[in-house]
């Protein structure tokens, strides 16, 4: 059965075992969400994930990055800014750019969320035998070789 898949492979049982699989996985994150979602909108988290994940970024490439409208942005950015989620600050490398940095209070929100997510996961692992966590395991690997890295902006509409 090893081998590379026919288009014509997945029987409809099996789509929809994934398809159940994934809307547990997405259960466990919109959980996870749920916490930060309580103290920021999904746009900002959005743009905390961003930050946490790639460090300071100049304003035109964040809002890029999160498909927005840089004369819009700025808005968005003051609002982040006064509730002490980001800072500007100026670049090191130019005097003109300001770069946009995580302040340790939107630091923490990606980090809970990141962290019930884990928690969770843990969790539900724990209640599975070592024989099947080994093939969970193995299948997940599989599946995520074959689905390939999904586009960063492609995990941003959900915050991940």
């Amino acid at each position: 059965m090893g081998g590379s898949a026919s288009p014509q492979s997945g029987s409809y049982d099996e789509v929809e075992s994934v398809v159940r699989a994934s809307r547990a996985l997405m259960g466990i994150v919109a959980r996870s969400l749920a916490d930060a979602l309580e103290s920021v909108t999904l746009p900002q988290f959005r743009a905390l994930v961003v930050l946490a994940s790639s460090g300071p970024q100049p304003i035109g490439v964040l809002a890029a990055k999160l498909g927005s409208v840089p004369s819009t942005f700025s808005r968005f950015l003051d609002r982040m800014e006064n509730a002490g989620l980001v800072e500007r600050q100026p670049s090191p490398g130019s005097r003109r750019e300001i770069l946009i940095a995580l302040r340790p209070k939107g630091a923490a929100i990606v980090q809970e969320a990141t962290e019930q997510r884990r928690a969770a996961m843990r969790q539900v692992l724990q209640g599975v035998s070592k024989e099947d966590l080994a093939g969970i395991v193995a299948a997940f690997d599989t599946f995520s070789r074959a689905a390939g890295e999904p586009a960063p902006e492609t995990l941003l509409i959900l915050g991940l």
